[in-house]
């Protein structure tokens, strides 16, 4: 993975420096916790992106592949699949289509709704599925870029801040 070159500086940090400069004050702390997060997901989501794309895979397409593997029957709603994922109806028709184009995904009619249609992950579904997680686990979630001592507090961090926007 590349990345720019370091600064010699915190650039969030400078940002908080100039924010409270500039009469902002009450806002810096919150400037630069907005500002560190979205920093984080870019560090993140890149890192992630790395080790899928040998599998031809975004890491929305394998949160679906994900959700199709955990349920009981290997098939959900589409629109069950975008209330889980939280996404809007188009981006799961789109992570579907590509699935679907890549054979590991299929759309099936839904046994008792004539209406709905069930996205169903099929047996290469599953295998690149688990290969991806093995590698993301290898390569990602065993250490994403803290100490063990941090992931528990963070986790809890991000989990109020999710609750309080209504995220569950």
């Amino acid at each position: 993975m590349s990345f720019p070159k370091p600064l010699p500086f915190d650039p969030i940090e400078e940002a908080r420096r100039q924010w409270t400069a500039h009469g902002w004050a009450d806002a810096a702390d919150g400037m630069a916790a907005v500002t560190s997060v979205m920093r984080a997901q870019q560090i993140i989501l890149a890192r992630t992106d790395e080790v899928l794309r040998p599998f031809e895979l975004t890491f929305a397409r394998y949160e679906l592949l994900m959700l199709l593997l955990f349920s009981r029957a290997g098939s959900l709603p589409m629109s069950k699949v975008g209330n889980r994922l939280q996404v809007h109806p188009t981006s799961v028709t789109s992570a579907v289509d590509r699935l679907s184009s890549q054979g590991l995904v299929r759309r099936i009619p839904h046994p008792t709704d004539r209406r709905a249609t069930l996205a169903e992950i099929t047996a290469a579904g599953r295998e690149l599925a688990t290969a991806a997680t093995v590698a993301l686990n290898e390569r990602v979630f065993a250490d994403p870029g803290l100490s063990p001592e941090q992931i528990g507090p963070l986790v809890e961090i991000l989990r109020e801040l999710r609750s309080r926007a209504g995220d569950f």
